[in-house]
């Protein structure tokens, strides 16, 4: 019987293990037809196509409360069933991979998509009308092993890619809205994060639906799957995304990491929206050593790059550019971390991290002053870090340095006295500390200015400077 070889099929779409499904002659049908979707057989003829049509009509035939035979009592009763065939039926509709899937792949693509939209629109149109009967209990559980599958599909097709077409799109978007209307949620940021602090939400099931396609060997295999996961990431922000670094950086930087353009923009997004909404920095810092453990320098030859070489090259790629000054102030506010964490190894990105320095230190910052200060941070660390490199670019650092200390000297009441004292203090600091490096040159350097100079503020700071470097302490006279 056709039963019996359902149970014996392979399990590479999570099927259960013999036995496991309900006994009732509903759950047979549907355990015949997840064998017909999921056996090799049927392959991509018009055998999978008819087990959706007939499951479309079975699904209509069936009354509400049947749905959910098991549910609450038994461990694998009708919930569990249903939540293999919406898997089965995602795996179904996906897209082949790019080289397969041009031209008339993607049309039957956007076909299986259509028909399987609507077995899931008839099937969640059960659970809507479950929600109001007296079986209203258990229809959250009942939607528990759907929810994920369905909304990796609704994702999929809703988004304008290759193998969607105006149908496919429109029927998936509905898909969509009726799964959130379903599970009463107000939006995809909390169906994914849940509504209130009680609900725990969905994002951690979906990013491990999606985890067996996002390892090295198999991201390419299924083309919508970076999409899904990029999409699904951008839903969510802080704080909610603290919790998930573990689950969404190695992926992020993967697609980064990937020669075709398109892929290095897609990752590249996924990291700066890490970036942005994760608050504690430290925890992404810390992973690092996790995922790089495999990589360490055992002499000889270059050191290899790192993940955190990567994120900092991400970071500066999208510092040098950026005039929005909140993200400017973020990015100033992580980059001090990324050069402790990276060491001597900075020196690598010397030339970048030169040019966004000199830059975020021309311009006001507001009140607080925050991206300059951190950039004077940065710099003192970039210094302590790569001293040999440092002294040919002293004049740079130099000029930088000295306009900084002349414009806040100048700044008649824009920023508050406690913060230009801090600013001009640390801008000491770091033309003290360009002097060591530099063995000197820079106090020769500001005799002359200290000659022609008659801002009382300027005059002490290049005189603080002189005085450290000779060893005498500064009086502030």
């Amino acid at each position: 019987m056709e039963h019996d070889r359902s149970r014996e099929s392979p399990s590479r779409e999570g099927t259960s293990l013999p036995g496991e499904w309900p006994s009732s002659a509903l759950g047979q049908s549907f355990s015949q037809i997840l064998h017909r979707l999921t056996s090799q057989e049927s392959r991509r003829g018009k055998g999978k196509s008819a087990a959706v049509q007939d499951l479309g009509a079975l699904i209509e035939a069936t009354e509400r409360d049947q749905f959910f035979e098991g549910s609450g009592t038994s461990l694998h009763g009708m919930p569990e069933v249903l939540g293999q065939v919406a898997k089965a039926l995602e795996k179904y509709a996906a897209p082949p991979k790019e080289q397969e899937g041009r031209g008339h792949g993607y049309s039957e693509v956007a076909e299986k998509a259509a028909a399987v939209g609507l077995v899931f629109l008839k099937l969640m149109g059960k659970f809507e009308a479950a929600k109001n009967s007296l079986v209203c209990p258990k229809w959250k559980t009942g939607l528990r092993d759907l929810a994920g599958p369905i909304y990796i599909f609704a994702v999929t097709h809703s988004l304008e890619q290759p193998w969607t077409s105006p149908r496919s799109h429109d029927v998936a978007g509905e898909v969509l809205a009726l799964l959130l209307q379903v599970t009463e949620c107000g939006s995809v940021a909390g169906f994914l994060h849940g509504e209130n602090e009680d609900e725990k939400g969905r994002f951690i099931l979906i990013m491990e639906l999606l985890k067996p396609d996002l390892n090295k060997e198999s991201w390419k295999n299924n083309p919508a799957t970076k999409h899904v996961f990029s999409w699904t990431l951008q839903q969510v922000s802080r704080p909610w995304l603290n919790q998930h670094l573990e689950r969404i950086l190695p992926p992020s930087l993967l697609i980064s990491d990937d020669y075709q353009t398109e892929n290095k923009i897609l990752g590249v997004h996924c990291l700066r929206h890490i970036v942005l909404n994760v608050a504690v920095l430290s925890c992404l810092l810390d992973l690092f050593p996790v995922l790089e453990k495999g990589l360490h320098w055992k002499g000889g030859g270059a050191r290899p790059t790192t993940h955190c070489d990567e994120v900092l090259q991400l970071i500066l790629t999208h510092m040098e550019p950026e005039h929005r000054l909140l993200l400017r102030r973020t990015y100033a506010r992580n980059l001090p971390a990324f050069v402790k964490r990276l060491g001597i190894l900075t020196v690598r990105h010397l030339k970048r991290l030169e040019r966004v320095i000199i830059g975020y230190l021309e311009v006001y910052d507001g009140p607080e002053e925050e991206a300059r200060l951190k950039t004077l941070e940065t710099l003192k660390l970039l210094m302590q870090y790569t001293w040999p490199r440092v002294s040919c670019r002293r004049v740079v650092f130099l000029k930088a340095l000295l306009k900084l200390i002349c414009d806040v000297a100048r700044d008649p009441n824009l920023t508050p006295e406690p913060v230009k004292s801090a600013l001009l203090e640390e801008a000491t600091d770091c033309l003290i500390l360009l002097d060591h490096c530099c063995q000197g040159q820079v106090k020769g350097l500001l005799v002359k200015i200290l000659q022609s100079c008659e801002d009382t503020k300027v005059v002490n700071c290049i005189r603080k400077v002189q005085q450290v470097s000779e060893g005498t302490p500064y009086d502030g006279t």
